[in-house]
């Protein structure tokens, strides 16, 4: 069964520094990508939990959220630092650019507080080092799996709307088959009517008429068209049944472009009412499919 590209999932989980929480969301997308938005110190994990992420969700855009509840004893013991060194560094920088450029004024507080690297934050000293990897990927996993569920369920609502726009597809080319070989019988009556009325004569020249509705069968002939285009809605039913999970987004498009060109070419031979409001039709409903192919995995 097909999937959507339209998902979201969360998860919590208590660590030794708080509430860890994950959110996922996804839309469509042509390929696989993710946006991340993480506290400091967790930029390093984005390379794995790209690929926890990635058996999961093959396609589509997803965007992944981590969030840190720290604990109230956290936020009371572990209080920021001050990077001496550092400071001291942008201290003597300053200085000198001061001598060298033969600047007025000494180099205060308030120029050196501008740099925002001298203040060393809790989170980025010890985040990395208390979170454990696999609770990341535990959370992760278990919001990806909702991220899933959800996929699947808007996949079989997607299902049953794509089999109707088969079906009618279906019906459509079967009035196609139906009307064509009619209009050759139709044209073939009005040629020879039209001869009678020119020539004031009873008696046509059948064999010269024969010949005509022969080259008239070749030139309209649709038979090719319609084989092509049952071949590829039995393909695209067959591809509508693969075991969920398995992406097929890219494969239903390329099948309903090649519906949309038989579609064209019979509806440019149709040279009748019927075939044309058929035609017409066959690609409206084609219309809808590749809407709702759009944002399927």
């Amino acid at each position: 069964m097909i999937r959507s590209m339209t998902g979201w999932g969360e998860s919590e989980r208590d660590t030794v520094v708080g509430r860890l929480r994950v959110e996922v969301k996804t839309v469509n997308h042509r390929h696989f990508h993710v946006s991340f938005r993480t506290p400091p110190g967790f930029d390093r994990f984005e390379a794995d939990i790209q690929g926890w992420i990635r058996p999961s969700i093959s396609r589509g855009h997803v965007s992944y959220s981590l969030s840190l509840d720290r604990n109230d004893t956290a936020d009371t013991e572990e209080l920021p630092e001050l990077d001496l060194v550092r400071a001291a560094r942008y201290r003597d920088l300053l200085r000198r650019l001061t001598d060298d450029l033969g600047l007025a004024g000494e180099v205060e507080i308030a120029h050196v507080a501008q740099f925002g690297e001298i203040f060393l934050s809790p989170a980025a000293r010890h985040v990395e080092l208390e979170v454990d990897p696999e609770v990341i990927r535990g959370v992760t996993e278990e919001a990806v799996g909702a991220v899933v569920t959800m996929r699947e369920a808007e996949g079989c609502r997607l299902a049953e709307d794509i089999e109707g726009r088969r079906v009618a597809i279906a019906i459509q080319l079967d009035l196609v088959a139906e009307g064509a070989p009619k209009r050759l019988v139709a044209e073939r009556d009005r040629l020879r009517a039209a001869v009678r009325d020119l020539t004031a004569q009873e008696s046509v020249d059948e064999e010269r008429l024969a010949r005509e509705v022969v080259y008239l069968a070749e030139k309209w002939d649709i038979n090719e068209e319609l084989v092509r285009f049952r071949a590829h809605l039995e393909h695209f039913g067959e591809m509508m049944l693969v075991p969920s999970g398995e992406p097929v987004g890219k494969r239903l498009g390329f099948l309903v472009q090649e519906m949309h060109r038989e579609a064209n070419t019979i509806a440019a031979k149709a040279n009748d009412v019927g075939i044309a409001r058929a035609s017409v039709a066959i690609k409206e409903e084609v219309e809808r499919l590749r809407e709702q192919l759009e944002n399927v995995e």
